[in-house]
């Protein structure tokens, strides 16, 4: 993985979190309509449903938001239509960049989104242009203090993990598509908490960032695509050095 990893990202956000705390409950509360409009609104027969219910509660998202996001998915509450997009693009060095988007009104979508990578650098690319660049797969990145190698290949390879990877100060679980709901469950069962689970799309080949000025304006995109309201997860391939990732 590279320097910019969802785990870095998360690491680089943590300062910034109460200030984005509406960002993220609404981000929360849409993955939450969305499984339980898939699958139903009772978590012990959605797992997708109690990996988001897991994921609302750690970042303390009140119990009656998850509730009401949830009867929105089942019909029991009214709610929005939500679409889910995908709009790929590219970067500072020619990184490649997919945005995941769940919006009720994709105009203003496109617009934002759009208007993001123009006015940071980047430009849009035109659908498909990076699908053999990423694998749609299952994530879970771990914490080294939350297990350990042997209990997590004993857990995960046999509930259908393709491979566990040390990333230093964390492992990161990937399974194909079909096999997270049953991964998810069976971390569950063995009490291993992931700091994030999610169907990812990940980098088949990283494109190094090595300029400085380049890596701070990736950063600088990568970051506003996030903060838009209707973006869900942004993933791209760059790898850029610890020392230019610490600088930014």
């Amino acid at each position: 993985m590279s320097g910019h990893s969802k785990w870095a990202t998360t690491k680089r956000h943590k300062a910034a979190i109460d200030a984005k705390r509406g960002k993220i409950f609404s981000a929360i509360a849409k993955d939450l309509t969305l499984a339980a409009r898939a699958a139903g609104g009772d978590p012990n027969f959605n797992p997708r449903l109690r990996t988001f219910i897991a994921k609302a509660k750690g970042a303390n998202m009140p119990a009656d938001n998850i509730d009401r996001a949830i009867k929105k998915g089942t019909g029991e509450l009214p709610g929005v239509e939500y679409l889910e997009l995908l709009y790929e693009g590219y970067g500072q060095g020619g990184v490649g960049i997919v945005v995941e988007v769940t919006t009720d009104n994709k105009n203003r979508a496109a617009s934002e989104v759009r208007s993001t990578f123009g006015k940071h650098g980047g430009n849009l690319a035109t659908p498909g242009a990076l699908q053999h660049t990423f694998n749609r797969q299952g994530q879970f990145l771990i914490s080294k203090e939350k297990t350990s190698e042997e209990q997590l290949m004993e857990v995960a390879l046999e509930a259908g993990a393709e491979d566990i990877l040390d990333q230093g100060d964390h492992f990161e679980v990937r399974c194909p598509l079909t096999e997270f709901d049953t991964v998810s469950t069976a971390l569950e069962e063995a009490k291993i908490a992931p700091e994030s689970s999610e169907l990812a799309y990940l980098p088949v080949t990283l494109t190094p960032v090595t300029d400085k000025d380049a890596a701070q304006k990736l950063l600088r995109l990568l970051d506003a695509l996030d903060d838009l309201e209707d973006v869900q997860n942004v993933y791209d391939n760059s790898d850029i050095p610890d020392e230019l990732m610490e600088d930014s």
